[in-house]
């Protein structure tokens, strides 16, 4: 019987393990990067060993420091989670090299499958070798990992070197391994799966279908069980196939097989040879413990002949720290309050809690929060109404995008669920949300009452002009009156009935409404479930910057820049000067428009935060542009 279990994993899932663990009276240890010093994961367990370093090549993919860990710490098994080590049979055999128990496949079944290349082999399909102009669009893919890393969409012959370059880097960063391959891109299927779950006494398991159509940069963002609208032949086709995917490589523990479902036909994608982020929903639907099971069977205990019967939906949603109308672009800074209703059936598997730093290093999900139904629509509602309901004070997330996700008619009634949902919708999906006209008023009122409090102040029997504030686009006029209150007079309508530092009582269209408010030193203030950036009422001259800079979009890290990139070069708009990394994920920076380049302030290595001049093109004059 295993007594202490090292999770070789950060963040979220190795909380998820941990929780296991407690349950069934396990001691856990964790390991982490000089980044992760502080982090939740390390902060739960009970024992916890530093790899010294940050970057992930450094730390979480050495495998002889997580295995030198492990031995320290008297652990007796490991948990590899997902990402990083999970899929690597090198490590899986020093695992269990070093007298450790591995809770995973074996090391051969990894070898088959772990590959997408090799497993495509298996089962006797081909990647591209010659591609031509009449095989696009294709996709390049990384052969190691998942999660959209190494992965690149091409559509033009002559943009494929570089997208095999940049995948391979992407790759090699992600998961230490820089393999790629290329294989035909099929347009808006649904991305549909089946969970396995094997013993070492012949026992195979599938547990029903997910569906993860709803994607961005190839990467899942909102998952659901079972997938809704397969026909019956269809899914028992699914399961027989991951079935005998498992049986073909001997596999025990706990896997996924991945398909693409177009015209009513499936394709093999890949088989993943570990958990997947997505496994809550299936533990909701099936009533099961899937990490509880896979220590099970790694102890060498029997599944029972057949799984539970499954009941209800469940529907798993990603909160990432992103702005999803930026191009995704990752975000970072202090988590000030992270608060998530829990009322009735609500779980949610997170890394962080209110305080903590989201950094640039790793991956930008905050949490997964997942809810089970009886019926899909029930399910569909409540995880809107929770996440709607969600606090998040801090960088910019992805929660109203997820709640206008959840609300489109096209996922609320399952009639078109594709990866390609977020390219026909992403525009009106990322709309300013309603209400926060009204947010911006109440930020507006709480500061100057705050001010008023602080400073003194109030009505004049001569009446000077209109105060005035502005967050993003909604422009807020307001003056205060002889009674102690406010008059709003922009936007028209609305009536304040009191106001503080902390709480604005507005009343729109004769409804009242109560918004809280919160101002950080970092600028950013929080009304409501709306995060607001204030515009300074008078530009600081040092912002200011010289046509054609190039600004860096995120905070990261300077990977590699475009090969011969120098200072007088010509460049053309949209060419790909320089790639950024930020929290696992490759970002091109391409010029933004036709000139020369006059600055280049970036080099590979460097880190830089968000805004940093990474560069300078000055535009060159067109016979129509004034002398």
């Amino acid at each position: 019987m295993m007594s202490t279990v090292l999770v070789a994993n950060r963040g979220e899932i190795a909380c998820r393990v941990f929780r296991t663990c407690r349950e069934l009276g396990i001691s856990t240890v964790a390991v982490y990067s000089d980044a992760d010093a502080g982090a939740l994961h390390v902060r739960e367990a009970d024992a916890a060993v530093r790899l010294p370093g940050a970057a992930p090549s450094e730390t979480y993919l050495r495998g002889d420091l997580v295995v030198q860990a492990a031995l320290a710490a008297g652990a007796d098994a490991v948990h590899p989670g997902y990402g990083f080590l999970s899929e690597n049979a090198e490590f899986a055999r020093a695992v269990t090299d070093a007298g450790l128990v591995w809770i995973g496949p074996p090391p051969e079944a990894i070898e088959a499958m772990a590959s997408k290349t090799r497993a495509k082999e298996l089962l006797g399909i081909a990647p591209l070798a010659d591609v031509t102009e009449a095989d696009l669009p294709v996709l390049v893919k990384a052969a190691a990992g998942g999660g959209g890393r190494g992965m690149r969409i091409v559509r033009e012959l002559a943009a494929l070197p570089e997208e095999l370059k940049a995948a391979s880097a992407e790759a090699a960063s992600a998961f230490g391994d820089g393999e790629v391959f290329v294989e035909p891109y099929v347009e808006n299927g649904r991305h549909v799966e089946v969970q396995v779950l094997a013993d070492t006494h012949g026992t195979v398991w599938a547990l029903g279908t997910r569906d993860c159509s709803l994607q961005r940069r190839h990467q899942k963002v909102i998952e659901e069980a079972p997938a809704p609208g397969l026909p019956d032949e269809l899914r028992a086709s699914l399961r027989d196939t991951a079935v005998r995917a498992a049986e073909a490589v001997g596999y025990v523990g706990a896997g996924t097989v991945e398909f693409l479902v177009t015209d009513g036909r499936a394709h093999f994608l890949e088989m993943n040879t570990r958990l997947q982020v997505e496994h809550p929903v299936t533990e909701e639907v099936y009533g099961v413990d899937l990490v509880a099971l896979q220590l099970a069977v790694a102890q060498g205990e029997a599944l029972p002949p057949k799984p539970p019967a499954p009941r209800g939906h469940a529907i798993e949603a990603r909160l990432y720290a992103e702005d999803p109308a930026r191009g995704w672009a990752p975000q970072t800074g202090v988590l000030h309050r992270f608060e998530v209703p829990r009322e009735g059936r609500v779980r949610v598997d997170t890394g962080y809690v209110s305080g903590d730093e989201v950094g640039i290093h790793y991956d930008a999900m905050l949490a997964k929060v997942v809810v089970h139904a009886p019926t899909r629509a029930e399910a569909v509602r409540k995880l809107a109404h929770t996440l709607e309901r969600t606090r998040i004070h801090g960088p910019a997330t992805n929660r109203e995008l997820l709640v206008a996700s959840l609300r489109h008619p096209e996922y609320a009634a399952a009639e078109r669920l594709d990866t390609g949902f977020y390219e026909r919708n992403l525009t009106a999906l990322t709309v300013a949300p309603e209400g926060v006209e009204y947010a911006a008023v109440a930020a507006a009122l709480a500061e100057a009452s705050a001010n008023r409090a602080r400073f003194g102040g109030g009505w004049r029997n001569l009446r000077s002009q209109d105060e005035t504030r502005t967050y993003g686009d909604a422009e807020i006029r307001y003056r205060p009156t002889r009674d102690g209150g406010y008059e709003v007079t922009l936007p028209e309508g609305v009536r304040v009935v009191s106001a503080g530092p902390d709480r604005v009582r507005l009343e729109v269209g004769g409804v009242v409404r109560d918004v809280d408010v919160t101002a950080y030193e970092d600028g950013t203030v929080h009304a409501g479930p709306h995060r607001l950036t204030p515009r300074p009422r008078f530009p600081d001259p040092a912002d200011q910057r010289e046509p054609g800079s190039l600004l860096a979009p995120m905070p990261g890290t300077v990977v590699r820049l475009a090969d011969g990139l120098a200072v007088g070069d010509r460049v053309a708009a949209g060419q790909p000067l320089l790639w950024l990394e930020a929290m696992k994920m490759e970002h091109r920076v391409t010029a933004p428009a036709s000139g020369t380049l006059t600055a280049l302030h970036a080099a590979p290595g460097r880190q830089v935060e968000v805004g940093a001049l990474l560069a300078v093109v000055q535009t060159e004059a067109t016979e129509e542009d004034p002398v």
